[in-house]
């Protein structure tokens, strides 16, 4: 009898640490889940926008933009397949895949002139074509002489001796779409992150918008642009960025490496340490297109 009794409580010992074992698995699988939900996905990697590509982070909402504007046409600008890579203007692979989370669709020049600031220039100057505003398409060269795609179209082309520039009519007039690009070639030679800093008034950091440029003028520098903004209760904005870089190519939606909470969406303050992507801006200057 005593050993029956021994055989029963051994068997019931067994059966309730069995029970608490199990308990105790489903504990930490649980536990598991909810760690790995509580790491929000940003990225909707099947879509083909950067306004569907990026998701709202929580507590947030997209700041409104009048449509046709400048800030609505980036905010829709298309993409690549998810995945896609940076590719050089020579067809290369950039040889750094690992800080941008979208390609946009824009077409890299084989020339390799197509650099940082030229691609800004290149994108804020096709807005203004399809939109039916030529006039206003103009870029200072780093001499500070000012050069418009109207007086190119007439056929005004500058001569450059040292540091001087003039300008004279010296082809027909050619108001052609391939025209305009022979134009931004131009613009591409002789302007860039330097002449951009000098020229585009400067924009303070509670003042930003989409279209804005965070920059470093020099050579080299560095300048990347705004391409989306989102705002929550408190006022607090985050925004999306996007870069050419040199060599010349892709246009690319950046990661935030730095902060894994909310990248791709980046805070952004004036006179701050910022590193995007593969570059750091040591001092923050913002500006704004004219």
């Amino acid at each position: 009898m005593k050993n029956l009794l021994i055989v029963i409580a051994t068997l019931i010992t067994l059966i309730v640490l069995s029970a608490g074992a199990m308990q105790s698995k489903q504990f930490v699988k649980s536990t598991s889940t909810t760690t790995s939900n509580s790491s929000h996905n940003l990225i909707n990697k099947d879509k083909l926008t950067i306004l569907s590509r990026v998701i709202v982070p929580n507590g947030f909402k997209r700041v409104n933009y009048a449509k046709g504007s400048f800030q609505e046409y980036l905010r829709n600008y298309k993409l690549k397949p998810f995945g896609s890579k940076i590719i050089n203007y020579d067809g290369s692979q950039y040889f750094w895949q690992g800080g941008h989370i979208g390609i946009l669709e824009i077409p890299v020049p084989i020339n390799g002139l197509q650099q940082c600031a030229d691609a800004l220039i290149r994108i804020r100057s096709e807005y203004l074509w399809d939109n039916n505003r030529k006039d206003e398409i103009g870029f200072n060269f780093t001499s500070g002489d000012y050069c418009s795609w109207s007086n190119y179209a007439e056929g005004y082309r500058p001569k450059i001796k040292e540091n001087k520039v003039t300008f004279s009519k010296t082809a027909s007039a050619d108001h052609s779409k391939a025209n305009f690009y022979k134009y931004l070639n131009l613009i591409y030679m002789y302007s860039g992150t330097l002449s951009l800093f000098n020229e585009l008034k400067s924009i303070d950091d509670s003042d930003l918008q989409l279209g804005d440029m965070l920059i470093k003028g020099g050579s080299p520098g560095h300048i990347v642009m705004i391409c989306d903004e989102v705002i929550n209760d408190k006022g607090d904005r985050l925004f999306l960025l996007f870069q050419g870089n040199t060599p010349a190519q892709n246009v690319h939606l950046v990661k935030n490496l730095e902060d894994s909470k909310i990248t791709p969406w980046y805070q952004l303050k004036k006179d701050e340490i910022i590193p995007v992507s593969n570059y750091t801006f040591g001092s923050s200057k913002f500006v704004r297109f004219k």
